[in-house]
């Protein structure tokens, strides 16, 4: 469903990063244009393909202020990733507190990332390192800015009524796992699977999962 993305820092990098609240808007402005750039590559060129220098370039910036703010490509996709998501996130509001608000919620959100330009093209790579390093291998800020998210839908369900005791953030883990295994295996399944029987038989999985 989304990616994992670490995005180790050295101690130096670490230091010479400014918190968010502290960084101006310009800051702000240059790491949004170079994270643009990379998502134009990516899509245009492919993961593999994209590489710092002309990172840099697209962005209009030189390739030092690209490595202040990150290491290598590694990390600048990391970082995209990780702003994609939390945009889906934030763009796909739920409707209530009970279980069938979240797991409406939870399939929308699968379907915005499973379609998104940028995490398509990783999903479409027929480079599975990278599928590997960037998705299943590590527990990246995006993915944890995910399970967050589906551990407060679950305390709320669970508040609700509508669904079941556990700790949450057990419960959130696996329908990680469930929706995010779903996107990957989207393409394999597509002619099995039409889109809104895709839909539905996600919110089923997840429905009978959660119900108390």
């Amino acid at each position: 469903m989304s990616s994992s993305n670490e995005e180790p820092q050295s101690r130096s990098q670490s230091q010479r990063q400014s918190p968010p609240q502290a960084r101006t808007a310009a800051e702000r402005g240059t790491d949004d244009a170079i994270l643009d750039a990379a998502a134009d590559l990516i899509v245009h060129l492919g993961v593999r393909r994209t590489q710092l220098a002309e990172i840099a370039r697209r962005a209009g910036v030189s390739r030092p202020t690209v490595y202040r703010r990150w290491p290598d490509v590694r990390a600048v996709i990391g970082a995209l990733l990780t702003r994609e998501v939390l945009a889906t996130l934030e763009g796909t509001p739920q409707a209530g507190q009970d279980r069938e608000a979240f797991v409406e919620r939870t399939v929308e959100i699968a379907v915005r990332l499973r379609e998104h330009p940028v995490i398509g093209a990783l999903l479409r790579s027929d480079d599975s390192d990278l599928l590997l390093e960037y998705v299943v291998e590590r527990l990246g800020a995006s993915q944890r800015g995910l399970l967050e998210a589906l551990r407060t839908g679950i305390e709320q369900g669970q508040a609700h009524g509508s669904i079941r005791a556990g700790e949450p953030l057990e419960l959130a883990a696996m329908v990680l796992l469930i929706a995010q295994s779903t996107v990957q295996s989207h393409r394999m399944v597509a002619s099995l699977l039409p889109e809104a029987a895709w839909r539905r038989e996600l919110a089923r999985a997840l429905n009978g999962y959660l119900a108390p």
